[in-house]
């Protein structure tokens, strides 16, 4: 695996749920949350997820166990509305949020994340598509602001500790090849 291309990112913010907040219809309102959702530190077990997360070790997210986002799609969500406000990042429910590259081109890409405790191995499986939630959550609006940047559902391949705060992402794809980016 070669994973040559190499940016310095900053982790925003790690989550892990026990429960699955957004059930039933968004008019209905999201579920309480329940225990420590924005974490200074997370562990991650290869092919299982997060340690605490509602989806480690089952069998049918075994390759959708732990999302990952850019922040910088709230903040699109922000300018695309026009809201005077800032967004909680947390309201989309991914598990990590971080600053510094386009997320969603890494699909279908092995990558790394290093905050400093060791590279946790990651492969990009599919895109975490917004769902009508975020219209409820976010903003009205923020649902169709969202596509094509609501982040990927991937399968960590190494065990691992990831923290809030810088880190370096390598990837076997490049990122900032002059292409627009998305955010």
């Amino acid at each position: 695996m070669n994973l040559e291309f190499e940016y310095r990112v900053r982790i925003e913010h790690l989550l892990a749920s026990s429960i699955h907040r957004y059930e039933g219809r968004p008019s209905d309102g999201p579920r309480p949350a329940v225990g420590a959702e924005d974490l200074e530190r997370v562990t991650i077990g290869a092919h299982l997820g997060i340690v605490g997360d509602r989806h480690f070790g089952k069998a049918a997210h075994r390759t959708a166990s732990v999302t990952i986002m850019a922040v910088e799609s709230v903040e699109h969500v922000e300018r695309t509305l026009g809201l005077s406000n800032a967004l909680d990042p947390l309201d989309t429910r991914r598990n990590i949020l971080i600053r510094g590259v386009d997320v969603d081109r890494l699909r279908g890409a092995d990558f790394t994340l290093d905050s400093g405790v060791g590279p946790v191995l990651f492969h990009a499986h599919r895109p975490a598509n917004p769902c009508a939630w975020m219209d409820v959550m976010l903003a009205p609006g923020a649902h169709k602001a969202l596509r094509g940047r609501g982040g990927l559902r991937c399968e960590p391949l190494s065990t691992g500790e990831l923290t809030r705060g810088p880190a370096l992402l390598r990837s076997s794809l490049r990122l900032d090849d002059g292409e627009p980016r998305l955010f």
